[in-house]
C-alpha cells in the first residue's frame, strides 16, 4: 500500500522538486501541496494523510503550528519537518511536538525519499547533520557508551527516542513518573548528555527507537 503524502512549503521550486522526486516512487502517493497553515489543515482534514512534509518556516507562520493543529484533525498523520538549516532551539521545539522526522533541504532526493519511507513505515528519521548538531552542543565530552546503562535505563532511553513523555513512559513500564525522572537523570549523567533532547536524538541515531 502506498504512503499517502501531503506537502506544505511556500517555495514553488522546492515543491516542484519534491513532486518530481515522489512521482518516481510507486509506493508514495502525493495527495496535494499547500503553501500556508490553513491550506495545510484543509488537506489534512480532506485526505487524512499518512505523512505530512512540512516546511519549518512558512512566510510569517511556523511549520510546527501545522503539526500541533494537524494532530487534532488526524491523529495518525506523521510529520517530517523540512528546513534550510537547523538551530538547537528549533530541534528542541520539533522534539517537543514529537515530530517523526527532521530533514534539511540540502538533502539529496534519495535521502528525502528514504525519510518518507522510514516515517511512513512507523519509524523516525532525523538528518545526521541534525543529530550531530545536538550531540555536539553543551557538555558532551566523551562518546556515549550504552554499556553504562542498566536494562531499565536502556528501556527509558528507547522510550525517549520514540518521543514519549514521562507519564507515557511510566505507564508503559509500570513505574512512577518520579522513577522515570530518576532514570532520565541517570541516563544524562552516564552518557554525558545535556538534556532529554540530546538523549532522544542519541536514541534515534542508534536506532533504539525502533526497538519495542
Amino acid at each position: 500500500m502506498a504512503i499517502r503524502l501531503i506537502m506544505v512549503d511556500d517555495h514553488p521550486l522546492v515543491r516542484k522538486g519534491i513532486e518530481a522526486a515522489t512521482r518516481l516512487e510507486d509506493d508514495i502517493e502525493l495527495l496535494g501541496c499547500s503553501s500556508n497553515t490553513e491550506e495545510a489543515l484543509q488537506l489534512i482534514a480532506e485526505h487524512k494523510p499518512d505523512v505530512a512534509l512540512v516546511d519549518l518556516r512558512l512566510h510569517d507562520e511556523h511549520g510546527l503550528g501545522v503539526v500541533r493543529r494537524g494532530r487534532e484533525i488526524c491523529a495518525h498523520t506523521r510529520y517530517i519537518i523540512l528546513t534550510s538549516y537547523a538551530t538547537e532551539e528549533e530541534i528542541r521545539g520539533a522534539l517537543e511536538e514529537e515530530v517523526e522526522g527532521y530533514v534539511l533541504k540540502e538533502a539529496l532526493p534519495e535521502e528525502l525519499i528514504s525519510a518518507i519511507h522510514t516515517v511512513g513505515n512507523g519509524r523516525k528519521f532525523f538528518d545526521p547533520a541534525v543529530v550531530q548538531l545536538a550531540m555536539n552542543h553543551g557538555r558532551l565530552n566523551k562518546k556515549p557508551d550504552l554499556a553504562e546503562l542498566t536494562p531499565r535505563e536502556l528501556e527509558v532511553l528507547k522510550a525517549l527516542g520514540r518521543g514519549l513523555n514521562n507519564r507515557l513512559i511510566a505507564d508503559e513500564l509500570f513505574i512512577s513518573e518520579h522513577t522515570v525522572k530518576k532514570h532520565v537523570g541517570a541516563i544524562l549523567n552516564k552518557l554525558s548528555l545535556e538534556d532529554r533532547t540530546q538523549a532522544a536524538l542519541f536514541a534515534v541515531s542508534r536506532g533504539l527507537h525502533r526497538d519495542s
